[in-house]
């Protein structure tokens, strides 16, 4: 399903609110952007119990439940875990995930709120969540009678929303800090490859793995961490940050011209952070038309290019990646100053072509 609106996480709770208590709502997201801990924690919130069923570990018996005879008639008793006599939230995670005739064992019990004889206790609340088709996961066609009986929620992930709820889980310094200075690192496309990739919940786990090591974690096991739980740029971006924070070497050393970059092949992370800092500068500082520009924007542009000059002479791959356009193909710097970065560095240009 495509999303013609979106909303952030801190939106989530208000939004359940008003909507979850009087109809059943469906969230859609990305996998790993937090659906089902908001989901839970909101519950909490209300002072519910909050159910989950699985979509993918379900068959139909398992809502429906197994005949019993009484009075010579069956009646069909459904499970424990959803016949209760207390109000909870009915949490239906990866319900597109699920076959369709677990999807049809759903129909009645997302709309009229009752599985043959048994009724949901007034005050209880319906959520269900998935992944999108479009992210690699694993996903199923609803059918229309399905999504007809759903209010449907879209989710983006929200790096501002998550640094604040980091900050009060003990999330590690070193990720926060890092995804303050990067915030577009804590998301990404999944891929259509099996290998890592970025999500609030792969960062989640990259912290959890830093606490356990501790402070004296050496470079090759931090490569080997991040490089297992975030997308590769990512992960070599983080490391060659972490080095920075160890070293205390950092962007502003070399814009000022204390430090010029690193060049030995053991510092590759390094300057690979280095740059992708520095491409974040100029994108942040340049202006788009170059007849705007102050004159601290003016010494900004003619101390990068020389900048740039340099770290090509280091390596022309690591400084492509600064002048590089976006996974688009549109220029992320400025064209003026890309005209100007030709003209200074016809060899790095060429790379770039």
């Amino acid at each position: 399903m495509q999303a013609a609106v979106t909303i952030t996480p801190a939106r989530v709770p208000e939004l359940l609110l008003g909507l979850a208590t009087v109809r059943p709502v469906f969230l859609w997201g990305a996998p790993g952007i937090g659906k089902s801990s908001l989901v839970r924690e909101f519950a909490e919130s209300l002072g519910l119990e909050c159910v989950s069923l699985l979509g993918t570990q379900l068959a139909p018996e398992d809502l429906i439940g197994v005949p019993q005879i009484r009075n010579g008639r069956s009646v069909f008793c459904p499970p424990e875990a959803i016949a209760r006599d207390e109000p909870y939230c009915l949490f239906l995670d990866e319900l597109n995930a699920a076959t369709p005739d677990v999807q049809k064992a759903f129909y009645s019990l997302i709309l009229d709120r009752r599985i043959g004889a048994y009724e949901l206790p007034r005050g209880s609340l319906v959520i269900g969540a998935g992944n999108r088709a479009t992210d690699n996961a694993l996903a199923r066609p609803i059918a229309s009678a399905l999504v007809n009986r759903l209010t449907h929620v879209h989710l983006e992930a929200s790096a501002g929303d998550w640094l604040v709820w980091a900050g009060n889980n003990d999330i590690h310094p070193w990720v926060v800090d890092h995804l303050t200075d990067r915030p577009d690192h804590l998301w990404s496309k999944p891929p259509k490859t099996e290998e890592p990739f970025s999500t609030p919940r792969s960062w989640h786990m990259l912290s959890d793995a830093l606490h356990s090591f501790g402070p004296d974690l050496d470079e090759d096991t931090l490569k080997v961490l991040a490089h297992g739980t975030l997308t590769p740029a990512h992960a070599t971006a983080f490391c060659g940050y972490v080095r920075i924070v160890r070293s205390r070497f950092g962007i502003e050393a070399v814009l000022k011209g204390d430090a010029r970059w690193p060049h030995r092949t053991e510092d590759r992370d390094l300057l690979y952070y280095l740059a992708d800092s520095f491409r974040g500068r100029l994108v942040k500082e340049l202006p788009a038309d170059k007849a705007h520009m102050s004159a601290t924007g003016r010494q900004t542009a003619y101390r990068a290019k020389a900048l740039l000059v340099q770290l090509a002479e280091i390596s022309v791959e690591v400084a492509q990646t600064v002048i590089a356009s976006d996974a688009d193909g549109n220029p992320v710097l400025p064209p003026w100053f890309l005209v100007e970065a030709a003209r200074d560095m016809p060899r790095l240009v060429e790379a770039r072509r």
